[in-house]
């Protein structure tokens, strides 16, 4: 039999393939045959029932866990991106000093300041890739003015940014590997996957890069 996939012979999208991150959100979901399952369990006997009972609360108890590190890794993102909004916040103080700093990104900085809803990943994705925004406007404006490199307050000030974006991006891979766990393990059948549809638990979304950090990706920097 030859192989399904010949990397040999093809085909091949001479092309590329461009790939992105879909903001969905699948709830998880049992059919009959579950049910049938589980009272099966019992027919036979009280003790397959009261086996498969506590796999039930042992999954549910690890799915309860995961959960919890799903947010204290969202939450190390969140700290990242408030250091990193405080920094930025600097930044833009020490340069609007020194030129004449668009007034709009000091505005978007303060508003980033108020924080992100914990409970909503698409929302936190988002306000990241605003901040990246803001971060690569007061760069620029950095870069344009070379004397300003002299600055200490303000190089230090940009070498902070850059170390933080690298912990953030640290941070984002942890969190997206916490995510595929939780996506693989809900869809495992019987005990963890009928746990989850009973607490009408849904996949959860990773972080995403947006459409301008890819186009910029395709750019030539030398």
């Amino acid at each position: 039999m030859a192989n399904e996939l010949d990397e040999l012979t093809g085909p091949v999208n001479q092309e590329g393939r461009d790939v992105a991150v879909i903001e969905k959100q699948l709830p998880i979901k049992v059919g009959v045959g579950s049910r049938i399952f589980e009272v099966i369990l019992w027919v036979l006997a009280i003790i397959p029932g009261l086996i498969f009972l506590f796999m039930k609360i042992k999954a549910g108890n690890y799915l309860s866990q995961l959960q919890q590190k799903l947010q204290h890794d969202a939450s190390q993102i969140d700290n990242y991106l408030e250091q990193r909004v405080v920094i930025l916040q600097n930044a833009a103080k020490l340069l609007d000093k020194a030129i004449d700093l668009d007034k709009t990104t000091m505005t978007q900085i303060a508003a980033y300041r108020s924080g992100v809803d914990p409970a909503n990943d698409g929302l936190r994705n988002q306000v990241a890739q605003q901040i990246d925004t803001v971060g690569r406007s007061i760069n620029l404006a950095f870069e344009n003015y070379p004397d300003l490199k002299a600055h200490a307050e303000i190089a230090d000030a940009m070498q902070q940014n850059a170390y933080l974006q690298k912990e953030i991006t640290a941070a984002r891979e942890v969190y997206n590997d916490t995510v595929n766990v939780w996506n693989r393990d809900i869809y495992a059948w019987p005990t963890k996957m009928i746990v989850a549809a009973r607490r009408g638990y849904t996949t959860r979304i990773p972080f995403s890069t947006s459409a301008e950090v890819k186009q910029q990706a395709r750019g030539v920097f030398f």
